[in-house]
């Protein structure tokens, strides 16, 4: 199997950095798009998908700028972050998605990213 890689996708969003940080930090925002159902337990979240579950811990927490996740079973070196990135000239607001695949995963990585942020667009009415 070969080796994951980091990869990185930047989604513009119609929102404030406030609110667009609750739909990826919070458990009922990260149910609203992200997952069926979302529930967190010392620093260790449940992400619940029809009959699938995956765990992910909790690595790091910026207020209103970014959260970044480890799946409990993925490689070491792996992890999957979210980022809200502003410009400081136009006040565009963007989310930066940070993952991890395989040259064999990669299109399928990104296309789930991919069609969970337009999910996510849809539920903030960006």
């Amino acid at each position: 199997m070969s080796e994951k890689k980091k990869f990185t996708m930047e989604f513009e969003l119609k929102s404030s950095p406030r609110i667009l940080y609750s739909f990826i930090s919070e458990p009922n925002g990260l149910a609203q798009w992200f997952a069926d159902d979302v529930t967190i337990r010392d620093h260790v979240y449940t992400f619940k998908w029809d009959d699938e579950e995956q765990r992910a811990k909790l690595l790091s927490l910026k207020e209103n700028k970014l959260v970044k996740f480890k799946w409990t079973d993925d490689e070491p070196h792996c992890y999957f972050e979210m980022e809200i990135v502003q410009d400081e000239l136009t006040n565009d607001v963007a989310l930066a998605i940070t993952d991890f695949a395989t040259d064999e995963t990669l299109a399928e990585r990104r296309q789930i990213w991919e069609n969970q942020v337009d999910y996510l667009l849809r539920v903030i009415g960006a």
